[in-house]
């Protein structure tokens, strides 16, 4: 985590004003808002602060995160994990590396994303998705070389791993800059510790 405490809190669902509340309502309305281990994420509670943003925010993310997006569940975990270890994001690297266990990566596999695409024992493709997730986050671009190493996905595959690391690289910027904490309980990984 880059800080220790939030620079905006999340909002306390108890004082809700009616647009955090229609905002939030797709939590509210799913298990009487048991959502994330038996209550709203942080992530959500803060980004309730701006209703109409977060509203949006739930609309894109929900593409990434659904069988529209062409990557397999496995695949889209691989990109967004190594995208949040590369911006440095406690909390982004907390939610998503027990999505990936879920999704089928694991924990070799997780450990290993932190060493990057010339680790041991990737597969062509992992490894040109993780390449290009680092140019991605360095440096914006895929390199040419890069993208024709991910022709097995084809181009709305290509194009679903440019978006999901573009997605990814928003949220850890919006996690990090807000101080968004873990949930109580929720270890944050030691490499990812305060890393100002």
């Amino acid at each position: 985590m880059r800080l220790d405490k939030p620079r905006i809190e999340p909002v306390d669902l108890d004082r809700l004003d009616a647009d955090q509340r229609v905002a939030l309502e797709p939590f509210l309305a799913s298990d009487g808002g048991k959502v994330g281990g038996g209550k709203i994420l942080n992530i959500f509670r803060t980004l309730a602060h701006a209703p109409k943003a977060l509203t949006a925010f739930l609309g894109w993310g929900n593409y990434i995160l659904s069988r529209r997006n062409a990557l397999s569940p496995r695949d889209r975990e691989l990109v967004i994990l190594r995208t949040g270890y590369n911006c440095r994001s406690g909390y982004e690297w907390t939610q998503h590396k027990r999505i990936g266990l879920d999704c089928g990566l694991t924990e070799d596999e997780i450990a290993r994303i932190k060493a990057g695409p010339d680790a041991e024992d990737w597969t062509e493709l992992d490894r040109a998705m993780l390449r290009a997730t680092d140019e991605l986050t360095t440096n914006h671009f895929v390199t040419n070389a890069s993208w024709a190493a991910l022709a097995p996905l084809g181009d709305k595959g290509r194009m679903d791993l440019v978006m999901t690391v573009g997605q990814y690289t928003q949220v850890s910027m919006i996690l990090n800059s807000f101080g968004v904490q873990v949930e109580d309980g929720w270890d944050v990984d030691p490499d990812l510790r305060k890393q100002l």
